[in-house]
């Protein structure tokens, strides 16, 4: 049923600030910590495995929140699944820093890790409450707020461990949680796009065994071997576990991650850089730490400390803020492939970069600097061409699962990394240390996977041109005072009989031609659209099988409940002739394309 309201809007400027606010935050959940795990080693008595659970919890809670928050978040409201996620990431904080122990610390990170749900979910509600021209724009603020909390992070986590101790850390991870909660209840309004119906509660236990199984092989394989026993038992859960996940979900009736859409080229073709530009960024961002905080004596080593290297990194971050302007309007005038395209590109330039001149500081800086901002105009572009493909009812999902598969690529890194760093090396000091081969044979990785991401890239399909005006429909309406009137309408797809017809695909255009909006019914034939506000709409309602069928309809904004039915099956009449007259008798068989 359609439900609309009037409310009022927050000035834009508002909303950017406290949406990007929460993905600084984020990024300085993950990064704060990591400079102190050295010194709770001495603190707790405890080893370098056992300390690094402290990031380990924090990235499986990240990796299995995500998708799961992102489909809450459509179903029941953005602006309710974000205040939760800040509420668990504050309590976090909290846990860790009142009670002490090395368990309560594991558990506090591991509730830190919800904030990683937030950037997706902040991107979606800048779909929705933003004006159409502002959206691009706001998506490269935000992407870039990631880069300043990751370069922020590191020396402000040691300083602060030097000035006030290790409760600092969390104390401060608390004030920053109190101060965006405040400022998303005060300025994020719930949005009106609202999918509902029921969540998927086997989809969501599958897909978090196979994801916290893959992502503990990869982060613990240097650790534990990567043939060892636990290790390969976690690849082959993982694979069990996604061979079920998989044809469940294209069977469920409303899968936490609809594959259908999201098996879409341009979805497809997005996503899958999404894995390699992670991969290429964070081992830009490892080795550049490696780098700088080296011996000395190695000869390819600068032996800064942990916070002068982090010092060093603020450049980077502060690139990726001043570029962001500049990839809002690379997509505004280029299109996301484009922009997505440019941004690889520029990665593996400063990855190759990075091969050839790393004597020096600043050389190091600048060539970090330059893969940074090759990956703020990539991550923000890839939100922009997912929301373009994907339902409006669907956009925290998907951009969840966009997050998800970046998440993937950057713990792969991490795990390349470590292995080349640890395989290739020379002895100094009595210490073994990698060789400036082991360095360049990273970057080399990280161009190859860079111009990986740029070949596929490539091939996602140029979208058809369309009026300007075209596009505004995907994007809120908003009244003259102010006031959103973008309205859900949820009906279903039936036959003659009234049985519900899976998986059709119903589709709402203006009555001039204009698409608004698109959907994929469940297994029992719902759908939900978002339409900008109440009026006469072209609803087009097609299944496999049967003759596709269209009508206006009318959405006045009441309670009401669509049911659209396909009454004839398609069907095929001709003649079979021999020259010129009829063949009785023929045998004819029908085949699809492929055979």
């Amino acid at each position: 049923m359609p439900r609309s309201s009037a409310r009022r809007r927050m000035p834009v400027w508002a909303v950017i600030t406290v949406l990007c606010l929460a993905g600084t935050i984020v990024a300085l959940q993950q990064t704060m910590v990591v400079p102190l795990l050295p010194d709770f080693q001495q603190l707790l008595e405890l080893g370098a495995e056992d300390v690094s659970w402290l990031v380990t919890a924090t990235l499986l809670t990240s990796a299995v929140a995500t998708p799961i928050v992102g489909r809450l978040a459509d179903m029941s409201g953005k602006r309710l699944v974000m205040v939760v996620c800040i509420l668990l990431m504050t309590a976090g904080s909290l846990v860790a820093v009142l009670r002490g122990t090395f368990a309560a610390l594991v558990i506090g990170r591991a509730l830190q890790g919800f904030s990683a749900a937030l950037i997706p979910v902040g991107i979606s509600i800048m779909r929705d409450e933003l004006p159409r021209e502002k959206v691009s724009s706001a998506v490269a603020v935000m992407s870039a707020t990631l880069g300043i909390g990751g370069a922020l992070g590191l020396p402000l986590g040691g300083w602060l461990f030097e000035k006030a101790g290790w409760e600092s850390v969390f104390w401060l991870s608390a004030a920053t949680g109190a101060v965006l909660l405040a400022g998303v209840l005060a300025v994020v309004a719930e949005s009106e796009v609202k999918a509902g119906g029921r969540f998927d509660y086997p989809g969501a236990l599958l897909l978090s065994v196979a994801l916290t199984a893959l992502l503990l092989a990869v982060s613990k394989g240097g650790s534990w071997g990567w043939g060892s026993e636990p290790v390969l038992l976690l690849f082959v859960l993982t694979a069990v576990m996604l061979a079920v996940w998989f044809p469940y979900s294209l069977k469920a009736s409303q899968p936490l991650v609809d594959l259908r859409p999201s098996g879409r080229r341009p979805v497809l073709l997005t996503n899958i850089p999404s894995v390699l530009v992670g991969f290429a960024l964070f081992a830009n961002i490892l080795l550049r730490a490696r780098q700088l905080q080296l011996p000395a004596g190695t000869g390819h080593g600068f032996g800064l400390s942990p916070v002068a290297a982090g010092v060093a990194m603020i450049p980077s971050g502060l690139a990726m803020v001043l570029f962001s302007p500049v990839s809002g309007a690379m997509i505004n005038r280029f299109g996301g492939k484009a922009t997505l395209l440019a941004g690889s590109a520029v990665m593996a330039a400063g990855c190759v970069a990075r091969v050839f001149f790393s004597g020096s500081v600043p050389a190091v800086v600048l060539g970090a600097t330059v893969v940074s901002i090759g990956s703020a105009v990539a991550y923000a572009a890839m939100p922009s061409l997912i929301m373009a493909n994907v339902p409006i009812t669907e956009t925290a999902s998907a951009n969840g699962l966009n997050a998800l598969l970046r998440a993937i690529g950057t713990s792969t890194s991490s795990a390349v990394v470590a292995v080349v760093l640890s395989s290739v090396t020379a002895g100094y000091g009595g210490v073994q240390q990698p060789t400036p081969g082991a360095f360049q044979d990273v970057f080399w990785i990280a161009a190859l996977a860079s111009l990986a991401a740029c070949a596929v890239v490539w091939f996602i399909p140029r979208p058809a041109r369309v009026p300007a005006e075209a596009l505004a429909p995907r994007l809120p309406a908003v009244t003259p005072a102010g006031e959103s009137t973008e309205t859900v309408v949820h009906g279903c797809v039936l036959t003659g009989e009234e049985n519900p017809i899976p998986h059709a695909v119903t589709t709402d255009l203006k009555t001039t031609g204009e698409p608004v909006d698109w959907s994929r019914a469940d297994a029992e034939g719902r759908f939900s659209l978002a339409l900008p506000g109440p009026g006469e709409y072209l609803v087009v309602a097609s299944a496999e099988g049967w003759v596709p069928r269209s009508r206006v309809v009318e959405f006045t904004g009441t309670d009401h409940e669509e049911r659209i039915h396909l009454r004839h099956r398609l069907s095929l009449t001709g003649w079979v002739l021999r020259d010129g007259e009829s063949l009785a008798g023929a045998l004819v068989a029908l085949t699809a394309g492929s055979g």
